[in-house]
């Protein structure tokens, strides 16, 4: 573990955040350089950040109840139970929670009740990257995580998920019936969403899988905003 996550000096007469970025699992998310893009943009926004390799942080409850974001990039991963009820528990009590792709949405699949945390559960995508429209929901469109950012396209993976209607979907895309395989019919997917887990604020987005995703300027722009905005 890196960076400190105590106290903290002050800043301007106010008290630092702390953030914790949790990385590791499966290397094809890039965990280390897509999670050091935002680190930086953490630290240059007051944040103390802490980085850890390693889960069994999510059982520091004295950590954890001074950690004000956890920023997670953990793909294809196993939490235990401790692990879990830790995590769960924080979030719960006012740690905000954020990540994007398969760092927080294609993972820790047998852990019901995370999943049922971050709202949402990767199922599929096309098997080649393919060019999609992002479109921001007209409801959300003042947001602070995507106000002023228009629709937009990408060309990466698309995925499909189960998610449900706790989610306050800030931005979603069709998927096309050729590209997702059931039925005729288009189906519209969510990309970006926040929910919360009782005094927590959860941010996810569905796009990062390359380290040049989340450097296209609409998605770094969005998911930068969407850390701080998950912050306590």
């Amino acid at each position: 573990m890196t960076g400190s996550a105590g106290a903290g000096p002050k800043s301007g007469g106010h008290s630092v955040r702390h953030a914790l970025i949790v990385r590791g699992g499966w290397e094809g998310h890039a965990p280390v350089t897509t999670t050091e893009l935002f680190r930086a943009d953490l630290s240059a926004r007051g944040f103390d950040v802490t980085v850890a390799e390693d889960l069994d942080v999510y059982c520091d409850e004295a950590l954890l109840s001074r950690t004000d974001l956890v920023v997670q990039c953990w793909s294809q991963g196993t939490l235990t139970e401790r692990q879990c009820a830790g995590l769960l528990a924080a979030v719960h009590a006012g740690t905000g929670f954020a990540g994007w792709h398969g760092g927080v949405i294609a993972t820790f699949e047998h852990s019901r009740e995370y999943l049922r945390m971050v709202g949402g559960l990767f199922l599929f995508h096309p098997e080649q990257f393919v060019e999609y429209d992002v479109r921001i929901e007209p409801a959300y469109a003042d947001h602070p995580i995507v106000a002023g950012i228009g629709d937009f396209t990408v060309h990466t993976e698309q995925y499909w998920m189960l998610t449900d209607s706790l989610s306050h979907t800030l931005a979603s895309t069709v998927i096309s019936a050729s590209d997702g395989g059931h039925g005729t019919l288009p189906v519209t997917m969510p990309v970006v969403w926040t929910r919360k887990w009782g005094a927590g604020k959860i941010f996810v987005s569905a796009i990062g899988h390359r380290l040049d995703d989340l450097r296209q300027p609409a998605v770094r722009a969005l998911t930068g905003r969407g850390l701080v905005w998950a912050s306590r």
